[in-house]
């Protein structure tokens, strides 16, 4: 079957203004789809990324996060003195006993503007927590001293709230914590937390539990069995989770509520970008009558004709989807700031492009394109020669 392609070409080069005002509308509900998929695989990727496969967290029964968790001394010692818990070089075991509490904080203002607060996870770590997450550096001053009242801040933390920059003081917990470090987390869910001494916090809460146990462990196939032991064991009310699966969960409302919203927007703008693609071919269709009359004059068939129109549509929407792409991978170089709905925290993410995404996208375009355009090609298809000739 022959197609004239390079007729079709032609056209789309002869009506230029028509071309870039199709395949602009296709590029804007290409950008926001894209966007909405970028926002969510970036808020996935930077929990995720908070865990890693070889370490556990332990918080109490249907807790669901660290804030609401609870861990007595007594528990948290059974838990250490597991088999399956990792030893380090010096036989120390690597576990983290920690504390997670939840503080407001006045972001950075210009101006005299009103000082907006928002709520910020306040991570106490013992000096095993940091061994436990390779992906947290300082990157700026030093590691806190245990025992004392120092802090360090995430990267994102620092950016964003007033006092919590190097060098500076913030108040909480009734005292006044020195910034002595600022560490960057690798874009995960610890860019947006500060960590301090796990003792010194807990006498400033007044909170006589842990939050949560982190640990090492031995052998990646030992999970099921520590899992077993600690949700089986009658003197614990405990529950174990692999740690990239725990900050997984966290995740889960706020991206149900970004996937949900971003479909509706996605499905509102495709209407109409189709209804503009299906009028702009519809157009064509009446304008180029005798020129299709002329193509099956020299004997190119039905389906050849359907083929050329339809095909001239995809490359809209193609040309459409390919702009909408390039937008939207622009949006990688801005960093969201949000609360986190699972743990009630701020939490600050980037837009997150991958080759998923960017095939999603140019489905996304083609179908549009080809819901625009059949039926104007269906239309060129069924026109009578005579009839077409005619209105030459």
């Amino acid at each position: 079957m022959r197609i004239p392609l390079a007729y079709s070409l032609r056209n789309l080069w002869t009506r230029k203004l028509t071309t870039a005002l199709t395949a602009g509308g296709m590029a804007l509900v290409v950008f926001v789809f894209a966007a909405v998929l970028m926002l969510d695989e970036g808020l996935h990727r930077t929990l995720v990324d908070t865990g890693a496969d070889d370490n556990v967290v332990v918080t109490r029964r249907a807790a669901g996060t660290e804030v609401q968790s609870g861990i007595e001394r007594g528990a948290a010692a059974i838990v250490e003195s597991l088999p399956q818990v990792a030893l380090g070089a010096g036989g120390e075991h690597q576990m983290s006993k920690e504390l997670v509490v939840l503080i407001s904080l006045n972001k950075r203002q210009d101006g005299d503007a009103a000082p907006k607060p928002a709520n910020v996870i306040i991570r106490g770590a013992a000096p095993m927590g940091l061994a436990l997450r390779p992906q947290v550096k300082i990157v700026a001053g030093r590691m806190f001293r245990p025992g004392s009242n120092e802090i360090v801040a995430g990267r994102a933390i620092a950016e964003r709230f007033a006092h919590t920059g190097l060098g500076e003081a913030v108040r909480f917990g009734g005292r006044d914590w020195v910034v002595v470090g600022l560490f960057d987390a690798g874009r995960s869910g610890f860019d947006s937390e500060i960590w301090g001494d796990v003792d010194q916090l807990m006498q400033a809460f007044r909170r006589p539990v842990y939050s949560s146990l982190i640990f090492r462990l031995a052998d990646l196939a030992q999970f099921d069995a520590v899992k077993e032991a600690i949700e089986s064991d009658p003197r614990l009310t405990l529950e174990a989770k692999r740690e990239r699966q725990f900050y997984a969960d966290q995740s889960e409302a706020l991206s149900t509520f970004i996937r949900i919203l971003g479909i509706s927007l996605s499905v509102i703008f495709s209407i109409g970008a189709v209804i503009g693609a299906m009028i702009t071919m519809y157009a064509a269709v009446a304008n180029r009558t005798a020129e299709i009359g002329t193509l099956r004059a020299l004997g190119f068939r039905r389906a050849s004709i359907l083929a050329a129109f339809l095909l001239e549509s995809l490359f809209l929407s193609l040309l459409g989807g390919l702009a909408g792409l390039l937008l939207a991978s622009f949006m990688q170089l801005y960093t969201v700031s949000t609360m986190n709905w699972q743990s009630f925290a701020e939490l600050a993410f980037s837009f997150t492009l991958n080759f998923a995404i960017v095939g999603k996208s140019l489905a996304f375009a083609l179908v549009m394109g080809f819901v625009g355009g059949f039926l104007p090609a269906a239309r060129a298809a069924r026109m009578n020669i005579v009839d077409a000739l005619r209105a030459a």
